[in-house]
């Protein structure tokens, strides 16, 4: 089996849960993921089998699309549901329409410090490890770009003031979700954590592509194609490097109307990637 195993993690399980459990069910090795989603998220997760695995950083660099929930008033050494308070903060009675604003300040090009309770490594350890044992150090900051943001529903409190913000957000790689929440309510006023997190889209693959295996050939459906000469086969398979005119990155490749396999081009340099036996 080769391909993307469009999955709808549910809360409370990792990352490495599902790919442990698909590689116990198919009997498969090699299994990863396009980048883990935290145990207190769910949605969707697209699961590489066979082969696709040699695309992990082509479907790593696709944009992503959350719904998050932002609880106001309080805020956690994790950032999210699972941390303990760490600070408490009076939350002004705000508006929607102050809210809709605040959101949409944060579209185009940001600045994110990344969490302690994070994968990132600093000198072989990951800062969430560091940060359990109390520990933590400075982090440089990253840039990441909000290309929407949109308020979808406010929830109020017994005094009537608003204290939890749904939201969508679509954003480039990296972005991290609770330091935006935070940041959100630091813009609000108040302190705030990250009370909820469904992913609804990876790239191209969404929700609606739940338990849908995706072959290699739709994966790079919108990339180039390059039909197969009849002397260049051989060549192709044996690693031989092919002139085209087409531009870098990955292309499909087809011999007599059928994909065998994917390649990459570099200057002008298509160079065998996977081949399908």
């Amino acid at each position: 089996m080769n391909g993307v195993l469009i999955i709808d993690k549910p809360i409370g399980v990792t990352s490495f849960d599902v790919i442990r459990d698909i590689r116990k069910e198919y009997g498969i090795k090699k299994v990863g993921h396009t980048g883990t989603l935290d145990p207190m998220a769910t949605g969707v997760l697209p699961i590489l089998i066979g082969d696709a695995t040699k695309l992990s950083d082509y479907l790593m660099d696709h944009d992503k699309e959350y719904i998050a929930v932002l609880k106001l008033g309080e805020k956690r050494d994790t950032g999210d549901s699972e941390g303990n308070i760490i600070e408490t903060s009076k939350i002004p009675n705000l508006t929607t329409q102050e809210i809709e604003n605040t959101l949409k300040a944060f579209i185009g090009k940001i600045s994110q410090i990344p969490p302690m309770y994070s994968a990132i490594k600093v000198n072989g350890k990951k800062l969430y490890e560091l940060a359990r044992e109390g520990k933590e150090i400075e982090r440089k900051p990253r840039s990441v770009e909000i290309y929407s943001i949109e308020l979808l529903e406010v929830e109020k409190n017994k005094e009537n003031i608003i204290d939890k913000i749904k939201f969508k957000v679509n954003c480039s790689k990296g972005t991290y979700i609770r330091t935006l929440c935070e940041d959100i309510a630091e813009k609000l006023g108040t302190v705030g954590y990250m009370k909820e997190l469904r992913r609804t889209r990876v790239g191209r693959f969404t929700l609606e592509d739940i338990n849908k295996c995706v072959s290699l050939e739709e994966i790079l459906s919108e990339e180039n194609a390059y039909i197969l000469k009849e002397n260049e086969e051989s060549k192709l398979l044996n690693g031989v490097i092919i002139k085209t005119n087409l531009a870098d990155g990955l292309v499909r490749i087809y011999k007599n109307n059928e994909f065998i396999g994917i390649g990459e081009v570099k200057n002008k340099n298509l160079k065998r990637k996977i081949i399908i036996k």
